[in-house]
This record gives C-alpha cells, structure tokens and sequence, in this order.
C-alpha cells in the first residue's frame, strides 16, 4: 500500500472517530435534556396543585362552632331556620331574632360556643358575622323556591350533608375574587364526585339540562 493511500485511510479513521465521539455528546445533551424537561414538570406540577391553592385561598374561622345535627334533631328540619319569605325569596342565614325564638340571655349549655354566642351576641343584640360558603357574585339571581318547592329538589343537591355535621369547616376565600372556594370547588382540576362539590354556572347550566332538556337563558340567573 502506498503512503498516500495509508495517509487517506488513517484520516478516514481519524473522521469517523471523531463522529463517533460527537454524536456520543449529542446523545448525552439529549438524555440531559429530557431529564431536566421531566424534573422541571414534576415541580411546575406539584406547586401547581399543591403551593398554589395555598397562596390563593386564606382560611377564615367561623366567629364560633355551630352544630347543625344538634339544631336538626331540636328543630326538626332545615326550613326551621333556612325559610322562605313570604314573596318565595330565600331568607338565608337567620337573623339573630330566629335564634332568640329558642335561644335567651342564658346559655343553652355548658359549651365554650354557646358562652360566645350569648356573651357577644345575644347580650349586645349583635348580628353574627357568619361567613357564608355558598355566597354566589351579586349579578347572580338564585330562587331557592323555584329549586325546592316548586321542583322538590333536596337541599342536599346543592349544599351536602352540611345537616349532618357537628362542625364548621374553616372558610376559605379567593384573594383575588373574595368568593369563598366552595364556588369553585376544591379540585383544582376541575374535577367533582358530587353535586354539592361545586356551584359554578356550568354545573347550574348542566343540571338544567339533565332535568329539563335545556341549560335556560342568562337572564333567567343574571340580572
């Protein structure tokens, strides 16, 4: 063989390793690449549904405990204090003069609640500041009568089995919208196993429709 052809084929050599070892270092930015492209969605994930609600929501406690299986069981039935008007509009949270048809200046009880409720309240004739889970914006109307006599639907439907609990659940409140979070519902994803999980317009819109084949008109609930 001459020397130039050994000199070709040694270059040819020397190319073909030097190829070699490129594409080694492409192969390993790409591995690279991919691991950080899967480190960075795993965190962008979990602040995403984890920090996140945290930061848009605070918690606010109810100004004391109140047990609605205690007052169902005394009372009866929800429209005992949950009534309506005479008109058919929803009375909504009792005003402190529906309590003081049951309740006087002494305490029903020995518990700490109790102490609260006619110490601050009943004594001073004070409304109470109750934070309201299920408060939808102003420019929505809602008939409770249009839903609950007219219809039969069970106050559970929308508002759980809130007639069963023994205790208040923290209130949690959107700071960017001031509504509280059981509008929204507390999936992140959207995401919702019952009818009381959320009470935002497409599920108003989506259960008009399973009931009456059409989902309504704005202005029926936006006025």
């Amino acid at each position: 063989m001459s020397e130039t052809e050994n000199k070709t084929e040694n270059g040819s050599m020397e190319s073909a390793g030097e190829c070699t070892a490129g594409d080694t270092k492409d192969d390993k930015g790409l591995g690279l690449g991919v691991i950080f492209f899967i480190v960075a969605f795993v965190v962008c994930f979990l602040s995403g549904t984890l920090l996140f609600p945290k930061l848009l929501y605070s918690k606010k406690k109810q100004p004391f405990n109140f047990d609605h299986a205690l007052h169902v069981s005394e009372a009866g039935d929800c429209e005992s204090c949950h009534s309506l008007r005479e008109d058919g509009s929803f009375s909504g949270i009792p005003k402190l003069a529906t309590c003081l048809d049951c309740h006087a200046e002494d305490p029903m009880g020995e518990t700490e609640d109790e102490a609260i409720f006619v110490e601050e309240y009943v004594s001073k004739e004070k409304e109470i500041p109750w934070y309201v889970y299920s408060r939808q914006p102003d420019c929505v109307f809602f008939s409770h009568a249009a839903h609950t006599e007219a219809n039969g639907m069970d106050c559970v439907t929308c508002h759980g089995h809130i007639g069963e609990s023994t205790s208040l659940k923290p209130y949690e409140e959107n700071r960017i919208t001031g509504y509280s979070r059981d509008i929204w519902g507390k999936n992140i994803f959207g995401i919702k196993k019952h009818s009381w999980d959320r009470m935002k317009m497409d599920d108003c819109a989506a259960c008009h429709k399973k009931e009456t084949g059409h989902q309504g008109y704005c202005f029926q609930c936006h006025k």
